[in-house]
């Protein structure tokens, strides 16, 4: 949603990050599919259908697939020790089976960046217009602080490259997902049905506004940009169960938090303080609008943070 996003869980940095009419590319299969293996032809194929033309060598696409079972291995002891000692199942099943090297590329210059996927120090990956791909760890993080489950449907606020979008696509029945930035929205748009994954829908817009269009609402909303408060339409989008997992703190300030939001079968909505993070602001209508009547910013909050906050920098 924001041109680029950026959070802090423990001591790890991160960058977290639609649908215009196109025709929809030749599918190609990827990682996780039972009816063919990830190759370097596979992907080759699959950024050819995405309008990303590139080339690799096999030695550069065996190294990337040498680091990934490492860096599973980090993904759920990170997991582990921020979740009471479980990693969701699920969550690891999807960072198993989305090629995130697929989503290693810099769109403001049309470069292809994925000998960087699964490094062993996770960091933030600039993919171009101020927007970037997420450290891992901490895209496993909301992941799991989702709580996704296969029969739900998802609304995320910032596609931004479409890594977070492709996780939870792997998890969930249907995934919604808005960016605001046209040039981005557009290019990311084609990168879905490549792999096979035609439970995405995306489309360019200010997601303060949230997805009305869709009926019945959303099990989970998440953002991936520092709200200054929640916006109105996404507690109204959200189903009663459901969750929202959101930023909310100052733009360009220490002190933002995430929070997680739940709205009972009754209506009613509870808040609870996570993490500490830093975000990038959301663009669009929360920079002109003031906050309405009665939303809370949660500003000097007391803090009973789920895993360790840490100040951002």
């Amino acid at each position: 949603m924001a041109k680029g996003t950026s959070m802090i869980l423990s001591r790890r940095p991160l960058l977290l990050g639609a649908l215009g009419a196109v025709a929809a590319p030749p599918l190609v299969r990827a990682q996780g599919s039972s009816t063919a293996t990830w190759t370097r032809e596979a992907y080759l194929a699959a950024m050819r259908a995405s309008g990303r033309e590139t080339q690799m060598t096999d030695q550069a696409f065996g190294a990337i697939q040498a680091r990934k079972p490492a860096a599973l291995r980090r993904i759920e002891a990170y997991l582990k020790a921020r979740f009471n000692g479980e990693a969701d199942p699920a969550v690891m099943r999807a960072f198993e089976q989305v090629p995130r090297e697929y989503f290693h590329y810099m769109y403001e210059g049309r470069a292809n960046q994925a000998s960087n996927a699964y490094e062993s120090d996770p960091k933030p990956w600039g993919i171009g217009y101020g927007s970037a791909l997420s450290d891992y760890l901490g895209q496993a993080y909301m992941t799991q602080a989702c709580a996704p489950k296969p029969e739900h449907v998802v609304l995320e606020i910032g596609t931004g490259s479409g890594f977070q979008s492709a996780l939870l696509s792997r998890i969930v029945a249907k995934q919604y997902s808005i960016e605001i930035i046209n040039p981005l929205g557009t290019a990311v748009q084609r990168i879905f049905a490549p792999l096979g994954y035609s439970n995405v829908e995306t489309r360019v817009g200010d997601g303060f506004f949230g997805w009305p269009e869709v009926q019945g609402g959303f099990d989970t909303i998440i953002v991936t940009c520092a709200a200054q408060y929640v916006p109105p339409a996404l507690i109204q989008q959200l189903k009663p169960g459901g969750r929202l997992v959101i930023p909310i703190g100052q733009p360009f300030r220490r002190g933002q938090f995430l929070y997680i939001y739940t709205r009972d079968e009754d209506g009613r909505v509870r808040s609870r303080k996570d993490v500490g993070v830093y975000f990038i602001p959301m663009t669009g209508a929360m920079m002109n609008r003031p906050r309405p009547q009665g939303a809370p910013s949660h500003e000097g909050a007391p803090t009973t943070p789920a895993a360790p906050a840490q100040p951002a920098g």
